[in-house]
């Protein structure tokens, strides 16, 4: 893998945006790291993956694909069906297997105070039906995904979160997953009240590749993002 002409996709999970990865754009940036962050549409993980996919069949040249949380799944799913994609790089993320989801993972580890956290609300379906999303509680937000950042600022992301549907981390996943054929890099938080740092870690070491391990929160893209960013360009050289 070639830093000078591969370019970095970052794509966020649930209750987060692609402002999540500012700093981490920041450094890559100065370094003169082509890199730009795809918006997810957290409408479930195959129309996820599809969106994703398209943006990145448009990038000319090689890409790594970097996931956070939920969007680990999703860059999985998108590598599918992608020919320039050269390796994954796993931030607190999601790393499903064949006929796993987020969900069905996390039931497997200890119980975070993510499950509590969550709100469910309803979005309207093009046929006129109704799905379920979720979203994180503004007053736990804090603690719960993002506990290493000063409250103001994490009182602002509750306030911007992006809720998920329900689909997304209930649905399995199908077909191979990209871990299982790409280069692979894996980055567990280890504070994460979000998704347990055990199951962070048994998926890491079943992907295999290059794990670290980091002191920070779910939102560890966002409190520090240098180191995030150094591991990225590991991945790259």
């Amino acid at each position: 893998m070639t830093a000078s002409t591969t370019t970095v996709v970052l794509v966020h999970g649930a209750f987060a945006d692609g402002g999540s990865w500012n700093g981490v754009i920041d450094f890559l940036q100065k370094v003169g790291i082509a890199v730009t962050a795809v918006p997810n549409p957290l409408c479930g993980l195959t129309p996820d993956a599809a969106y994703v996919a398209s943006a990145v069949r448009q990038i000319d040249g090689p890409v790594l694909l970097v996931g956070h949380s939920y969007g680990g799944a999703v860059i999985n799913k998108a590598a599918q069906e992608l020919e320039n994609v050269v390796g994954l790089v796993h931030v607190a993320a999601f790393v499903p297997d064949t006929g796993e989801s987020p969900a069905s993972i996390s039931a497997k580890f200890p119980e975070t105070p993510f499950g509590a956290a969550l709100r469910p609300t309803t979005f309207p379906l093009p046929d006129g039906s109704e799905a379920t999303e979720l979203r994180l509680d503004p007053a736990a937000y804090p603690d719960v995904f993002a506990a290493d950042l000063p409250i103001e600022v994490s009182r602002v992301l509750a306030a911007s979160q992006r809720p998920v549907a329900a689909q997304g981390l209930e649905e399995e996943f199908t077909g191979e997953p990209g871990w299982k054929t790409l280069p692979t890099w894996n980055l567990v938080a280890t504070h994460d009240q979000s998704i347990h740092p055990d199951a962070e870690r048994f998926m890491a070491q079943r992907a295999g590749g290059t794990t670290i391990e980091v002191e920070g929160s779910h939102s560890v893209a966002v409190s520090q993002p240098e180191a995030v960013a150094d591991f990225i360009l590991k991945a790259l050289s």
